[in-house]
């Protein structure tokens, strides 16, 4: 099997957010975390400098340059083709970083080469990510470490518009045996969104939910701020 690029990463399910909608995601992704809690609690589980470091599923690669400050190499992987050159202008500066077009169940990479694998909100939802938890298998160091970050359903403002506009996603308690059968250990953080306005909250709730339950939260949202939890699940290889 081939481990080059994929033109188009046959196989990659679409994410109707940053796919479509680039902009308005870069502006969700400066909202995120503003205390920093997420990257204290990443940091605390996987310090990354020195180390070979995965992105997986790096998008315009926004979180790649903070990896790159410390790090030894930085690989960042995306399905989507206009992403993967979004991410590689934003890099293009940094020699100790490459980004390919590639799918979690078929990566890019050889095998036990990457200390430090990073996933954010990018394939693992839990129950069907099993070919990517096997590629994981494949890729990582002995002593490395994988960190998948994903919604918290069970609490925080966000967690009930998750559930509200997210039926069908596992419930906390399935996800939580799926993660733990394959040996993933969880790390609740409250990482908050923190607004610049009010239009660029409105923007990011729309793009992240169907248009009636967007207008719904809206209505009953004020402000710019919003508390958000999430699981920070983590595995040691």
């Amino acid at each position: 099997m081939s481990r080059e690029d994929l033109p188009g990463a046959t196989g990659a399910i679409p994410s109707p957010n940053i796919w479509h909608h680039t902009s308005t995601y870069e502006v969700e992704n400066r909202a995120l975390d503003p205390h920093g809690r997420l990257w204290a609690a990443m940091t605390e589980l996987a310090p990354w400098p020195g180390r070979d470091v995965l992105d997986l599923g790096c998008g315009t690669g926004f979180y790649l340059p903070r990896f790159a400050e410390t790090s030894r190499t930085v690989t960042g992987i995306e399905p989507h083709p206009d992403l993967v050159t979004l991410a590689r202008r934003r890099t293009k500066r940094l020699e100790n970083v490459t980004v390919h077009n590639g799918i979690a169940q078929r990566l890019p990479l050889a095998p036990a080469s990457v200390d430090v694998m990073h996933a954010r909100w990018a394939y693992f939802f839990g129950p069907g990510s099993e070919p990517g938890l096997a590629e994981l298998d494949r890729v990582m160091r002995r002593g490395g470490t994988a960190m998948v970050i994903d919604n918290d359903g069970s609490r925080s403002t966000f967690g009930a518009w998750f559930r509200r506009g997210y039926p069908n996603v596992p419930p906390p308690e399935e996800q939580e045996r799926f993660w733990s059968m394959h040996g993933w250990t969880r790390v609740p953080v409250d990482m908050d969104w923190s607004f610049a306005s009010r239009a660029d909250l409105e923007a990011v709730v729309r793009i992240e939910f169907d248009p009636t339950t967007a207008q719904a939260i809206l209505a009953e949202h004020e402000g710019t701020y919003v508390d958000y939890a999430v699981n920070l699940w983590w595995k040691r290889f």
